[in-house]
């Protein structure tokens, strides 16, 4: 009997180690071992994911804008990685022993078992040499990607740029985004991100030890197709385009350009500006930096982001309000002594004694008497307290889009300045103020600040007598052509289509009269209508701008340049604008070459200024003429 139990003991003995023998070795494999673990995930299988070519951007004629070149990362599993000639490696990829140390480092830091990229965006060329030796080196492989390429080297603030994500876009993507993914940053390539970046696929192969694929799992059964992107038709003329960038060299401002008709933006240029293409390859980190401490900041978006007083071009919009208010009409006329007197002492000087002065010719020759006596009656005499006329006027403003954000379909831009009265009534401590308080705004000085892109906005009422289309730089979407609902909506700037009639009589002198501001920007053969601005600028020589439609009767163009610390805007913008005007229309330039050489080669960046005449001046020399008046006069000439 205890022979009997004895064996019992015996055999549940044998029964208990074998158990946990087995369950020492299941830990083993399933806890402590990554044996078991790199022959199912890497070894077997090996799942690479097929990345979309983005969306082609095109010019509004279907020339290329921004397309995609093919590159190759290098992708590292870091426990697969078995001895080899580590030197030939580099060699091979151009990177040093201790950079090779830093990036292996990395790679097993994020995961020993999975993949991530090594070096990424290897070229063409290095590719064709690793391939060749790519079985000499375990635990790498090359996945394949796309990059963007701008042939034409333009339009970099329109185009924006794409990077890697961050952690932070991963996890507000929904899933979407992983880690070494790329997505657009600025520009439209982050406004149409969703659109551009397509949809990722997957293939799944079999690979050997020697990371040699086998063929594909299942017969592709599991695989799934990559989906491109939208292809982007914007609303730019390449080569309009070309001609701004080519013109705004060496100056700091902007040129906008709308198609008046639909707000397409025809052309979009910031300067100074940079190749696109810097901002792509293995360089990018570099040339990012650079761009970021360059002084003259060409990474900052003008034409959206920068606010200036407008200046006389303002004159424009306080002329058809007051006329919408019943204040003044095409027969009102103000006598010009040389300045207009408000207040117990105030002056606001003009560039000359006009005498009679009607509406037409306030626009033409602009005499700031005319609009002192103006924004005097929308405020003092408009039958209710001037705090509450200022209300009204101001309402009427931003009905121009002034004030508020166009809805640009770009990041970042900004609403420009158009005071309160709860701003004046905190610094005058009262409100009773009336228009002597703030008679600046009635010539665009003061507490105003307007984006080129408003700017330009101004002209395009003007040239539709009384409405607009919200701007925009993508025309069209995808194959189906499909346009946004939000720009085919009309906008109505609040002024009846009679009273644009003596403004625009008036911005026609000024381009197309001997005696208008912009005589020397005249265009044969088209009657443009423009009006020159010159802005004060508390930190150096006043700024050039000019605002303008052309033809007369059915607008095909409106347009706004600016060029910071250039002086009048007859001398700099006016030009400016003319030529891109004639290139728009008539697709040739007929002024001799001369006229566009002076342009071209002029050098207006602080510190190398150039007068009217073309000839260079110091800085000591600009800092000189700088004017201390508290209100600038326009010289009817040459505003």
């Amino acid at each position: 009997m205890n022979s009997f139990f004895a064996r019992k003991f015996v055999v549940q003995g044998i029964f208990i180690v074998i158990i946990l023998i087995l369950l020492t070795r299941l830990f083993y494999i399933q806890v402590v071992s990554d044996e078991y673990f790199l022959s199912a995930e890497n070894n077997v299988i090996r799942r690479l994911p097929i990345y979309p070519a983005r969306g082609v951007i095109l010019d509004r004629n279907n020339k290329i804008l921004a397309q995609n070149e093919p590159v190759y990362d290098l992708m590292v599993i870091p426990r697969e990685v078995k001895a080899f000639d580590t030197l030939n490696f580099c060699k091979l990829i151009g990177v040093d022993k201790k950079g090779f140390d830093k990036r292996f480092k990395k790679a097993r830091n994020y995961s020993p078992f999975k993949a991530s990229i090594f070096e990424k965006q290897l070229s063409v060329k290095t590719y064709a040499s690793l391939q060749e030796k790519l079985s000499e080196f375990p635990g790498f492989y090359v996945q394949n990607r796309t990059v963007r390429r701008y042939p034409d080297s333009i339009a970099a603030h329109f185009l924006g740029y794409i990077g890697e994500v961050n952690q932070k876009v991963i996890d507000q993507s929904n899933g979407f985004y992983r880690r070494s993914d790329y997505h657009g940053i600025t520009g439209i390539e982050r406004s149409y991100e969703e659109l551009l970046r397509g949809q990722r696929g997957v293939q799944n192969f079999m690979v050997d030890a020697l990371n040699r694929p086998q063929g594909k799992y299942a017969e592709g059964k599991y695989d799934t197709v990559a989906v491109m992107g939208e292809n982007l038709i914007s609303s730019l003329d390449k080569d309009l385009q070309k001609l701004g960038e080519e013109l705004m060299k060496n100056k700091i401002g902007s040129i906008v350009a709308i198609e008046p008709s639909t707000g397409e933006i025809l052309s979009f240029v910031s300067s100074p500006g940079y190749d696109p293409n810097l901002m792509v390859g293995r360089q990018r980190g570099n040339n990012y930096m650079a761009l970021l401490n360059d002084k003259y900041k060409p990474m900052f978006v003008r034409p959206i982001q920068a606010e200036y007083p407008p200046g006389s071009i303002f004159k424009v919009v306080n002329a058809l309000i007051a006329q919408q208010f019943g204040l003044i009409d095409e027969n009102t006329s103000f006598n010009c002594p040389g300045g207009y007197r408000y207040g117990r002492k105030g002056f606001m000087g003009c560039t000359h004694i006009h005498g009679a002065v009607s509406l037409r010719k306030s626009i033409s020759e602009s005499c700031n008497t005319y609009y002192g006596y103006a924004y005097s009656r929308m405020i003092d005499f408009a039958g209710m307290r001037p705090v509450n006329a200022f209300k009204k006027w101001r309402t009427a403003v931003s009905a121009f889009g002034i004030g508020s954000s166009l809805g640009i379909d770009l990041p970042g831009e900004r609403n420009g300045l158009l005071p309160t009265d709860e701003l004046y009534t905190k610094r005058f401590k009262s409100d009773r103020w009336g228009s002597a308080y703030t008679i600046s705004l009635s010539i665009g000085q003061g507490e105003l600040g307007i984006t080129p892109l408003q700017m330009a906005n101004i002209a395009a009422i003007v040239a539709n007598r009384g409405f607009f289309y919200k701007p925009h730089l993508i025309k069209a979407i995808g194959v189906k052509k499909v346009i946004k609902e939000e720009f085919l909506k009309k906008n109505n700037a609040g002024i009846q289509a009679q009273y644009f009639n003596d403004v625009i009589n008036g911005m026609s002198d000024v381009v197309n009269q001997p005696n208008g501001t912009a005589w020397y920007s005249k265009i044969a053969d088209i009657e443009m209508c423009g009006k020159t601005g010159t802005v004060q600028n508390p930190h150096g020589k006043d700024h050039s701008v000019f605002v303008a439609f052309a033809p007369r009767d059915n607008p095909k163009i409106a347009i706004a340049v600016v060029v910071e610390n250039a002086g009048y805007g007859a001398t700099w913008s006016a030009p400016i604008a003319s030529l891109m005007v004639e290139k728009y229309i008539k697709k040739s330039i007929s002024r001799p070459q001369i006229y566009t050489d002076r342009i071209m080669q002029a050098n207006l960046l602080p510190g190398a200024a150039i007068n009217s005449s073309g000839n260079t001046k110091t800085k000591a020399d600009s800092n000189a003429a700088n004017k201390t008046n508290s209100v600038k006069k326009d010289n009817v000439n040459n505003e």
